[in-house]
C-alpha cells in the first residue's frame, strides 16, 4: 500500500530570497532550481549565491501592465511540493488468529489470491530409506487457531538451519505438515488526512484476499523430523527453536513409531525380519497374502492350510 505525502516548500526559506533585492535581478531559472533542489535535499547553497551579486537590479514592472516579464526575471512563484512515497507494513498476525469465520480457499470464486509464503515442505535427505532414519520428533499444536504462511516459513527456516549447521544437510528429513489453504480478507482503511470525507467505514466492508492461514486443530501435527538416534537432540532443539516462530502454545512429542511409518518399532523390526514388508520410500508396503502358498509361507504370512480340529 503506497500513499502520498504532500509537504509545501515555500521560495521564501531559499538562500537566494534571503539576500537583497539586487541578487534577485541576477537570479536566473536555472540557479532558482538547482538552489531550490538544493534546499529540499538538505546541501548547502551554490557557490554563485553566497558571493555578493554585482549585478543591476532589476527594472520595476508596472502593475497595470500586461507585458510578460523576461526570462532573467523573477517573480514570487507558487509554493513547490514535494511528495513523498513510503510502503506500509502487514497487520500483525494477531489479528486473523482465531478460527472464527468458513474455511475460505482459493476456488473460482476467490480467485486473486496473493501467493503463500511458504513454498517447500519437504527438505532435508528426502530419498533417505526408512532403515536410515528410525527416530521421529513431531511438533504439535495445543490450541485451535490460525498460523499464518509467514510462521510456516519462518519455523521451516529455523528448524533447517539449525540441525544443518549442526549435524549436516543430510542427517535429517523435515516435513511441514500444514498447509495454508485458507484466505484471509483486509478491509482497506486510509489513514491521510480527510480519510472521514473519502472513505465509508464498515458500509461493504467485505474486504479483498490478503494473504493465506493454515487453520490447524488440538493436537495437530505442524512439523516432523526423521533422523538417526545419534542426532536425537539436535532434532529437539531444532524444534523447540521453530516453536517460538508460532502463536499460542505447541508441545515437542517423541514418536514410538520407526520414522514416518505406522508402525512401532517392534512390530517394524519383527515385519521387517519376516519379510512381510517392502520399502517404498519414507513409508512401507505390506506383502499381500495372494499367490503359491509356498511363496506366502517363505514371507512368513499366515498358513492358508487350515488344520482339523477334534471332535
Amino acid at each position: 500500500m503506497l500513499l502520498k505525502v504532500t509537504r509545501h516548500i515555500p521560495l521564501t526559506r531559499l538562500w537566494c530570497l534571503h539576500k537583497p533585492c539586487s541578487s534577485l535581478g541576477g537570479c536566473t531559472a536555472d540557479t532558482l532550481r538547482g538552489a531550490l533542489s538544493r534546499a529540499v535535499s538538505g546541501l548547502s547553497p551554490p557557490a554563485e549565491l553566497l558571493q555578493p551579486s554585482t549585478l543591476s537590479p532589476a527594472p520595476a514592472l508596472d502593475p497595470c501592465s500586461r507585458a510578460r516579464p523576461d526570462s532573467d526575471q523573477v517573480s514570487e512563484p507558487a509554493p513547490i511540493t514535494e511528495v513523498l512515497s513510503f510502503k506500509m507494513g502487514r497487520r500483525p498476525a494477531k489479528c486473523y488468529r482465531y478460527c472464527k469465520n468458513k474455511p475460505y480457499p482459493k476456488s473460482r470464486y476467490v480467485r486473486s489470491c496473493p501467493d503463500s509464503k511458504i513454498r517447500i515442505f519437504d527438505l532435508g535427505r528426502k530419498k533417505a530409506n526408512v532403515d536410515d532414519f528410525p527416530f521421529c520428533a513431531h511438533l504439535v499444536s495445543n490450541e485451535k487457531e490460525q498460523l499464518s504462511s509467514e510462521a510456516l516459513e519462518a519455523a521451516r527456516i529455523t528448524c533447517n538451519k539449525y540441525v544443518t549447521k549442526t549435524s549436516g544437510k543430510d542427517s535429517f528429513h523435515l516435513r511441514v505438515r500444514a498447509h495454508p489453504f485458507h484466505i484471509v480478507r483486509i478491509n482497506k482503511m486510509l489513514s491521510c488526512a480527510g480519510a472521514d470525507r473519502l472513505q465509508t467505514g464498515m458500509r461493504g466492508a467485505w474486504g479483498k484476499p490478503y494473504g493465506s492461514v493454515a487453520r490447524v486443530n488440538i493436537g495437530q501435527i505442524l512439523l516432523s523430523v526423521r533422523c538417526k538416534d545419534n542426532n536425537k537432540a539436535v532434532v529437539m532443539e531444532a524444534l523447540r527453536r521453530a516453536q517460538y516462530k508460532f502463536p499460542g502454545q505447541q508441545k515437542i512429542i517423541v514418536s514410538k513409531k520407526w520414522g514416518f511409518t505406522d508402525l512401532s518399532r517392534a512390530d517394524y523390526t519383527k515385519l521387517r525380519g519376516e519379510g512381510r514388508i517392502r520399502l517404498d520410500g519414507a513409508y512401507v508396503q505390506f506383502h499381500k497374502a495372494a499367490g503359491p502358498v509356498l511363496t506366502n509361507l517363505s514371507r512368513g504370512a499366515p498358513s492358508l492350510v487350515v488344520e482339523p480340529t477334534e471332535a
